[in-house]
């Protein structure tokens, strides 16, 4: 089965979907790359520290097509109304208390579907089938939050039953220490929470790397895969959620 390319080509023009809670400096920096930025609605009913977290509510089922949870659907549907982003009402409404706040957050890599598939929005799992997307179940269920895409066939987690089974699909995996990374109201964030991919070259950092223990380790990463890193801030690596790439 040929997997589609998970990546587009930057160009101006492009649209993301960040947490809203950044510092306007981050909005300002990507406003200058030509980049449409739209933030995050809260979402009332989950945890305060993932509330504005894109990954929680939304998935991209490729690059001009999201489905988002019923929560906050009317919010997007009107900021991207005339963006030509297709916009698909799931099912599942979310709620506080794990699992009941995972069903979004699926993780995409080299044309597969990675998550605790027992709790995922069944609209999701019909429109990923659709794609042709091949669907891998793990036991994790913020898959996105814990996976940072890196290219194709290639991700940074710290979770080890995960590197497991990507290695076993042939997923080159780096796998690093948990933790390091802020996340407000947790001990720590995620890896994936952090990354976003712009392009094929091109991938936002929420921050810089300086306090991670692996960091060396990350960057050769990064390196090996020739990507173009672009910070968005001086500070310290925060898990904002992903920062979703679309065209518009």
């Amino acid at each position: 089965m040929t997997k589609e390319n998970p990546f587009i080509p930057y160009r101006k023009g492009n649209l993301v979907i960040i947490d809203g809670r950044v510092n306007e400096n981050i909005i300002n920096f990507l406003e200058r790359m030509d980049i449409m930025a739209i933030k995050t609605i809260k979402c009332e009913e989950v945890h305060e520290s993932i509330s504005y977290h894109p990954d929680i509510v939304m998935h991209p089922i490729n690059y001009n097509t999201l489905i988002v949870a019923p929560n906050v659907f009317e919010y997007y549907e009107e900021k991207l109304s005339r963006t030509g982003i297709h916009l698909i009402k799931g099912e599942k409404i979310l709620s506080k208390d794990y699992p009941e706040d995972i069903a979004y957050n699926v993780g995409r890599v080299y044309g597969y579907g990675v998550h605790n598939l027992k709790y995922t929005d069944e609209k999701l799992l019909f429109y990923l089938k659709k794609e042709g997307i091949d669907l891998i179940h793990v036991n994790q269920g913020y898959t996105k939050c814990s996976m940072a895409i890196v290219d194709e066939t290639a991700i940074i987690t710290s979770d080890y039953p995960m590197y497991k089974k990507m290695m076993d699909y042939g997923i080159d995996t780096l796998l690093i220490k948990p933790g390091y990374i802020d996340l407000e109201g947790f001990n720590y964030g995620f890896i994936g929470g952090c990354f976003g991919n712009l392009s094929n070259k091109d991938i936002f950092i929420s921050g810089k790397l300086s306090k991670h223990p692996d960091k060396e380790r990350i960057y050769s990463f990064l390196k090996k895969y020739k990507k173009n890193l672009i910070f968005l801030s001086d500070e310290k690596i925060i898990d904002i959620g992903t920062i979703i790439s679309l065209y518009c």
